[in-house]
């Protein structure tokens, strides 16, 4: 066997290896795993985003949500923001009215919302139609750029844009107290793959962390250390609040429901018809 037919051969070995059907990755390669993290949407991943019907945007909370606020925007021309940059409380207030999404806090009565920072929701939704490029500050005012302009009436193209910047622009860490770790952010085409697989039947939402973990057992030891739980345990409640409480949630693609009689509130996931219609995955195949 000569150098070339030796080189062949360790080609083709590296070759069965990256396109072996992995358990732990629910049957994909290590190939196909390179693009689920990195290229989740490209053409060598098993993942794809389809185009909806306007009517089907209108079901996705967050969307409406920046569409309505790209909507003041083009109305006013411009927003005069706080000294420290923020929304200010008349356009807060209004925002958050419309009830596209909801916070326990003030739906129960128990906090009045005053400010952008008290609400969640409301910041997100300026953060994200500033990392997306839609709109930009000048002189302590928020305008929108030519961008947001343009598309701002576009469902697709708005809903595209803002959907692929809160997966890979935004920081999924950035609202909660679980340490800035990639946990839940970090193979989020993996759980959709999951939601996919296995989201037509109501299961808990620590049915997906245990998968999630399997396939990533390595971010479980990047949650800070707790006395009143195990990495385990944290890691499980943070993939589950970042993954479905403030990502799938938000974009209509789960129902949650929650037990509250069981000891530690078990949460219940189902896909919507939203999701089934949005996301499209293939399963493994050799390259």
């Amino acid at each position: 066997m000569d150098l070339k037919d030796i080189q062949g051969h360790i080609d083709q070995v590296i070759n069965e290896q990256n396109n072996r059907s992995i358990h732990e990755f629910e049957g994909y390669s290590p190939f196909e795993m390179h693009h689920i993290l990195n290229l989740t949407f490209g053409s060598n991943s098993p993942i794809s985003v389809q185009k909806l019907t306007d009517s089907d945007y209108a079901e996705i909370p967050i969307h409406n949500q920046i569409k309505y606020f790209l909507g003041l925007l083009k109305k006013t021309g411009e927003i005069k923001l706080t000294a420290k940059g923020f929304l200010p409380t008349k356009i807060v207030k209004d925002i958050y009215a419309q009830g596209y999404l909801e916070e326990p806090l003030f739906t129960s009565g128990t906090y009045q919302l005053y400010k952008e920072s008290d609400s969640m929701t409301v910041n997100l939704t300026r953060l994200l139609v500033e990392l997306s490029g839609l709109t930009k500050k000048r002189n302590g005012k928020l305008s929108l750029t030519k961008k947001g302009e343009k598309i701002s009436s576009d469902n697709f193209e708005l809903f595209d844009l803002i959907f692929k910047t809160i997966t890979t622009k935004f920081n999924w860490a950035y609202y909660d107290g679980y340490g800035d770790n990639q946990i839940g952010q970090l193979g989020f085409g993996f759980s959709l793959i999951l939601l996919h697989m296995y989201g037509e039947t109501k299961r808990r939402d620590t049915f997906y962390a245990k998968k999630y973990f399997n396939a990533f057992p390595g971010l479980v030891d990047s949650i800070p250390f707790s006395d009143f739980s195990t990495p385990a345990e944290r890691a499980s409640s943070c993939y589950s609040l970042r993954t479905f409480d403030r990502f799938l949630d938000y974009f209509g693609l789960v129902q949650m429901e929650t037990d509250r009689e069981k000891r530690k509130s078990a949460k219940y996931i189902t896909k919507t018809d939203i999701f089934d219609k949005l996301i499209k995955v293939r399963p493994h195949k050799m390259q």
